[in-house]
């Protein structure tokens, strides 16, 4: 397939077309020295369905360490010897405090993360209690609490939290090379779940986690047979004293066609780049957009310094984007000068630079 094949393609697409098996397995094998020749197509399925607006979303670590799950890219296993930081679940007011700050900036979407395979019930009242609060001035709010039954999904819906995250991680023919402790199909059941309690559902994987072209593809499909309505894009960071430690990061160029590559597969869904944008994209990292991105989280990660609101709003707009539009109520200013901790995810610090 040539340049010319994939703008046709996405002009199928469009059409309301949906490509047989066979042809999202060539978009698979293309060289990725030859991955400039799918952008054209990507980026025109994202204009279509998102215009040149940059949802922006990021993530507080209102619990972190001691999880007894053992996936082996992820610093906060206790099965594994790392340097990540360990504590309970934060205060509330710590939670709410932290995040009606971001409500003042142009962040779209604020998410409160936990370790673990689960959250127990009071804690997700205490979540859902500060998810509430935060809600009302004047921000989407998101929850990733872990493998959650009915019960508690419900809790969380009934605070007024609009989605629920919970990634596949990778494919399913992948998964048990990844993680042991709980299955994959126990993760589907989560997704399905909030779905049908009426959670819009964040949910896609991780990267350069050994696997194949063909479980890249598997992952998209699993995906979008689920019909999930955002999907986050991560890239592996090698952390010291987990098993993937000695992975090698993905080239750009590698991360760019499975960015693509989900474009053509989910042309109507939100595509999230997440984790490990900045140190496996490098220079090539604005591009992102280019190849079917329709949002990014900005700020930190659940362990790491990520990158600058301030500076992912310049990126936006020197490259002709803007953030996405929010509530007149969240948009009335934004803080100077706050600092955060780092690896607890929200900002390494907040600047004054407005979109």
């Amino acid at each position: 397939m040539d340049r010319k094949a994939f703008i046709s393609l996405a002009e199928e697409i469009i059409d309301g077309k949906e490509p047989m098996y066979e042809v999202y397995r060539k978009i698979m094998e293309v060289p990725d020295a030859r991955v400039m020749e799918m952008l054209p197509g990507a980026d025109l399925l994202r204009e279509r369905a998102f215009g040149n607006r940059v949802h922006l979303c990021t993530i507080y670590n209102g619990k972190s360490g001691r999880c007894g799950e053992d996936c082996r890219f992820c610093s906060q296993s206790a099965h594994y010897m790392t340097d990540t930081s360990v504590y309970s679940l934060m205060e509330e007011e710590k939670l709410v405090e932290i995040g009606t700050t971001v409500a003042r900036t142009p962040v779209n979407r604020y998410s409160i993360v936990t370790t673990g395979k689960g959250l127990p019930v009071k804690e997700v009242v205490q979540v859902g209690r500060a998810l509430k609060t935060i809600g009302a001035a004047g921000i989407q709010t998101c929850a990733s609490l872990g493998i959650l039954g009915e019960e508690e999904l419900e809790i969380l819906r009934s605070s007024g939290v609009g989605r629920y995250h919970h990634n596949l991680e990778t494919a399913e023919s992948h998964f048990s090379n990844v993680c042991t402790t709980h299955s994959f199909q126990a993760r589907v059941e989560t997704i399905r779940r909030a779905k049908r309690i009426g959670f819009s559902v964040c949910a896609g994987g991780i990267f350069g986690i050994g696997e194949s072209d063909g479980q890249v593809l598997e992952l998209a499909l699993a995906l979008r047979a689920l019909s999930v309505d955002a999907v986050p894009i991560n890239f592996l960071v090698p952390i010291p004293g987990t098993p993937f430690e000695k992975f090698p990061r993905l080239s750009p160029l590698r991360c760019l066609k499975i960015i693509a590559l989900f474009r053509y597969v989910l042309p109507n869904t939100q595509i999230i780049i997440c984790g490990g944008r900045e140190a496996n994209l490098k220079e090539l990292h604005p591009l992102v957009f280019f190849a079917g991105a329709s949002g990014i989280m900005t700020g930190n990660y659940l362990t790491a310094t990520g990158r600058n609101l301030a500076d992912d709003l310049e990126t936006i707009h020197r490259l002709g984007f803007s953030a996405e539009k929010k509530g007149a109520q969240a948009e009335a200013g934004t803080p100077s000068g706050i600092a955060v901790e780092s690896g607890r995810g929200v900002f390494p610090r907040i600047t004054g630079k407005r979109g």
